[in-house]
């Protein structure tokens, strides 16, 4: 699970760490067709697919909760040992593993009768498309008041850099960097196309923060990344963080952080978006430098913002400074995996059942091998879409087609769903809902020693009938604790923006995404199959189907009626 990675995780467990790997600014270059060699498993449908002669009558209930059965505990392992070997290297978008599960997936598809859906592919199954791996190349120094300030020692940064060459900057203070109802450090401020100083955290009063509910941080306080997307909608043209809190370590941060900022990050190599603002961290010394002033004194001023409840005015006289942050750039195919069933009646109309089956790959030498983010989704949507062909080959396939859709990328920024929901197979006008499912095999801390549950978030959002059908395909599955703690958007964690589904959301296609929580081996080496709770997985698994036939099966198409997305 991301939006974008293990740097939200960290960023949850520090106030200064692990800012989420922001992705790189379009390069403007022209797309770079790359062909995958691959076998080409032929795109019509096996005989398992075929229709056979019509089973006796029965409810449609009955019917789902049968082929319900058919997801086994057994399934699951025998999909999920092979997806999350230490063979298949972690799954690293655009690795040697990476590759690899396509091919176990596209042939399991095809194994199942599914069609490949993809025109003009060396492989139907699967969706190619061209990205671009950027590293930062060394060498990166800041100059400022006579002296030379280190990478990861002083500064790091994330995403893109316009500082390819030295260049001299001239900083403006923005405060905390928050604009929204009754409080804003833009007011009065021009930053368009300038390089901005900004305070890490939100103002506190009597010990609490300003801005938060209950005592609780607002988004400002908990996440770095509503401050650069403030700075972005401004215009400005990168962003330095600092924090003076003293219980900060910048250096014990920058070096838990070191392995994941060697990694390359990635991005659409043809990308037609705004850039982001560039994000930089800098340690508190190099950031009194700066400010040009003394930590004591940047501490009065967030006492007095927190007092007055409200920006106030900085003596400070930012410092002229010179950068150079270069990044090594190259391009690379990865690849969407897609199986295709034929609805009948309403096969026009279609629902998605997706998961991301990439992951992190092998850092400090140790395979990350993903079995609970995402393998567990991955290999629920291989057994969903067995048990659809099973019902189909007896006479009771779906009214609606379905497309399952596993994705790559969505560790580096949800990039598969983003190709596909950019590029669709299917027309999205006629593609009903989504139901995305990342992380299905564990139980969180919020639910140790408890019942069976799943976090279900999003449901609710676009339509109001999906959110009764994911009741309703609970209640058929024998009704475990589904969990809406996640769901508001506005919730600091961001579950809603990170997962595959936002990116159909966004579109006002309805979804919902089915999660168990992060637990102490998210994005760790330990996220092995031993171990899943397959039990639970199971289960999870089977809700999500009870959902996917009530959708592909109504007489109507659901409503899309609620809020926006």
């Amino acid at each position: 699970m991301s939006h974008k990675s293990f740097y939200a995780f960290l960023l949850a467990a520090s106030v200064v760490a692990g800012p989420a790997a922001a992705q790189d600014a379009p390069s403007g270059k022209r797309k770079v067709k790359v062909k995958h060699k691959s076998e080409a498993p032929a795109a019509t449908a096996a005989p398992a697919a075929a229709a056979a002669p019509a089973a006796a009558a029965a409810p449609t209930a009955d019917l789902a909760t049968t082929y319900a059965g058919t997801i086994t505990q057994d399934d699951l392992r025998k999909h999920l040992t092979v997806l999350a070997s230490d063979a298949y290297e972690g799954r690293e978008t655009g690795e040697k593993g990476q590759k690899m599960a396509a091919d176990y997936i596209a042939k399991r598809f095809q194994e199942l009768g599914l069609v490949g859906p993809v025109k003009d592919s060396d492989n139907p199954y699967m969706q190619h498309f061209t990205m671009e791996r950027s590293t930062w190349a060394g060498g990166a120094t800041l100059k400022v008041g006579g002296q030379t300030f280190k990478w990861m020692e002083d500064f790091y940064a994330y995403g893109g850099s316009p500082f390819e060459q030295e260049t001299t900057v001239q900083p403006v203070f923005a405060g905390y960097g928050i604009e929204q109802d009754g409080y804003s450090d833009y007011t009065g401020l021009d930053v368009k196309g300038k390089d901005l100083i900004i305070l890490m955290g939100e103002p506190t009063k009597d010990g609490k923060p300003l801005l938060g509910k209950d005592g609780a941080a607002s988004k400002w306080g908990n996440d770095y990344r509503a401050k650069a997307a403030m700075a972005t909608q401004k215009g400005a043209r990168s962003v330095f963080f600092v924090s003076f809190n003293p219980n900060d370590n910048f250096g014990k941060t920058a070096a838990r952080m070191a392995p994941y900022l060697s990694r390359p990050s990635i991005n659409f190599v043809d990308a037609k978006k705004e850039p982001r603002a560039a994000t930089f961290f800098v340690s508190p010394a190099l950031g009194a430098k700066l400010l040009g002033s003394a930590d004591a004194n940047v501490r009065k001023y967030e006492a007095s913002v927190g007092a007055a409840g409200k920006p106030a005015k900085a003596t400070f006289k930012p410092a002229k400074f010179a950068i150079k942050a270069p990044k090594k750039r190259e391009n690379f195919t990865t690849e969407n995996v897609l199986g295709y069933l034929e609805g009948t009646d309403k096969k026009d109309e279609l629902i998605v059942v997706s998961a991301h089956y990439d992951h992190i790959g092998i850092i400090n030498g140790e395979v990350h091998n993903g079995a609970d983010d995402d393998g567990s989704g991955t290999v629920s949507v291989l057994e969903m879409a067995e048990a659809f062909v099973k019902a189909k080959a007896e006479g009771h396939g779906p009214r609606r087609s379905i497309l399952f859709l596993t994705v790559t990328g969505e560790e580096k920024g949800l990039l598969g769903s983003e190709y596909y929901s950019d590029h669709p197979v299917f027309p999205l006008a006629q593609t009903v809902a989504d139901l995305n499912i990342d992380m299905v095999g564990r139980t969180d801390k919020e639910h140790e020693g408890k019942g069976d549950y799943v976090y279900v978030i999003g449901s609710d959002k676009l339509s109001s009938e999906l959110h009764k059908i994911v009741l309703a395909a609970n209640e058929k599955n024998g009704a475990m604790d589904l969990d809406f703690r996640y769901n508001d958007p506005n919730d600091p964690n961001r579950f809603y923006y990170r997962s595959d589904h936002y990116n159909f959301a966004k579109h006002g296609i309805p979804v919902a995404f089915f999660f168990n929580g992060v637990h102490d081996d998210y994005h760790g080496a330990k996220d092995e199959v031993d171990k899943i709770e397959f039990p639970k997985m199971e289960k999870r698994a089977r809700v999500v189907f009870h959902a996917a036939w009530d959708l592909v099966n109504r007489d109507n198409r659901i409503a899309v009626d609620s809020n926006k997305p």
